[in-house]
């Protein structure tokens, strides 16, 4: 029996002696920290800087080598002949072989506009990553506040028990004394194997749900960690979250797009040098192979783009109204769940405030029954009832308390805040 008993007191004892504390705030940047997926940021900034250089190497002499050999029906001819002066024939198999470097001097901003691109594109990748890792918070308050919940009714718990142990001494000197029958103190001894049992279903939830959370900080939790009870607090309800960055961010992709878009359709101009060897060269009088080299200025505008430029534009335009409305949408039911999150707010803070007065009444009322038990008035049964009673209303008081914290907390994860 002295074991039963002691039992319900080793998750306070675990409690006292635990050296490890942890905070809420300290679980999210953990866990953050932690994730997998929280990797994936320097991979993102790798490639973009990779890209950017990419794209930066269109502003470099671009150097081509060439090189053909034809065959053709008829070659120029002088249709004349003067006296003591050989005019040589053109062969009709031609050949040529050259390099060129040519260096962009004006290309209508479509490389600037490409880098503008490659960094919304970053971004948009960045953002909904912080998306994705902003759920973690959401799980972490879910396994912190039910830790401390749990912590709350081992303590209960082991309150109930002392209780029960008091009145199992009286009525134990009452049967051995011969007023009181031995099934009273029984009924007390099978309320404390039952009150023992539900302790270790509430460690066994409790060592699951800290085991979780270790996975999530990556820490190596033990039940003896303590997590230190978040303080009361009004939240703010202005919204902050990252989905809303997010669609900004996409917003800005396409302003960069439709810009690439004009650019395209812009004319380009730039510097070229061309050197090489053919039969014939640059003297289309030489049937010879011969060097050659000619540079200049090279202008190119392709007016095909507008053929498509309005409809790519359209395009764009449906895409920026797709995002407006899911930037709509997803106000409209994050603003309903905050509703909801601000009336269950107000049931709990609601709540607590005649908690008190429950305990108190029933508490008064479990003192007297214990008082009515000890003089042989009522029997174990019925003082087991109004201690059931007592612990029920200090157990409402310790769900409305983390309720109201976890209420809190999920407004302000749900406000971004």
């Amino acid at each position: 029996m002295k074991k039963l008993v002691l039992s319900s007191f080793v998750f306070l004892t675990y409690l006292w002696a635990g050296a490890q504390t942890l905070s809420i705030e300290t679980c999210y940047q953990l866990a953050r920290q932690q994730y997998p997926l929280t990797k994936q940021h320097e991979l993102i900034k790798q490639t973009n800087q990779y890209t950017i250089a990419n794209i930066a190497s269109g502003y470099l002499p671009q150097l081509n080598m060439n090189g053909q050999a034809t065959y053709q029906s008829d070659v120029t001819q002088v249709p004349v002949k003067i006296p003591g002066m050989d005019i040589p024939q053109i062969s009709k198999d031609q050949y040529k072989l050259y390099g060129e470097a040519a260096q962009t001097i004006y290309d209508g901003g479509v490389i600037r506009q490409q880098k503008n691109i490659q960094n919304a594109n970053a971004a948009v990748e960045e953002q909904s990553l912080e998306v994705e890792l902003y759920k973690l918070n959401d799980r972490i308050n879910q396994l912190f506040f039910g830790i401390l919940l749990l912590n709350e009714q081992l303590i209960q718990n082991a309150i109930t028990n002392k209780d029960i142990e008091a009145a199992l001494k009286k009525t134990a000197a009452a049967v051995a004394n011969g007023t009181a029958l031995k099934s009273n103190a029984d009924v007390l001894r099978a309320e404390i194997i039952k009150n023992n049992q539900r302790a270790i279903e509430l460690c066994a939830m409790r060592k699951a749900y800290t085991s979780m959370l270790g996975v999530f900080t990556g820490q190596e939790l033990k039940e003896t960690v303590t997590l230190e009870k978040p303080q009361p607090f009004t939240a703010v309800a202005d919204m902050h979250r990252p989905e809303l960055n997010l669609y900004e961010q996409q917003a800005k992709q396409l302003d960069a797009q439709q810009n690439l878009i004009s650019a395209k359709n812009l004319p380009k101009l730039g510097l070229f040098v061309q050197g090489g060897a053919g039969r014939p060269a640059l003297n289309m009088l030489s049937n010879k192979f011969e060097p050659y080299y000619l540079g200049g200025l090279r202008l190119n505008w392709s007016l095909s783009g507008f053929y498509t430029s309005k409809r790519e534009k359209s395009i764009i335009d449906i895409k920026r109204k797709t995002i407006d409305l899911q930037k709509e949408t997803f106000l409209f039911n994050t603003n309903l769940i905050d509703k909801q999150q601000n009336a269950d707010l107000n049931k709990w803070a609601s709540l607590l405030q005649t908690d008190d007065e429950m305990i108190a009444l029933r508490t008064n009322i479990k003192n007297a029954a214990a008082a009515q038990l000890e003089n042989g008035v009522i029997t174990s049964s019925d003082f087991i009832r109004e201690l059931n009673a007592e612990d029920q209303a200090r157990q409402n008081k310790t769900l409305h308390e983390i309720q109201l914290l976890l209420t809190q907390y999920s407004i302000k994860w749900n406000t971004g805040n």
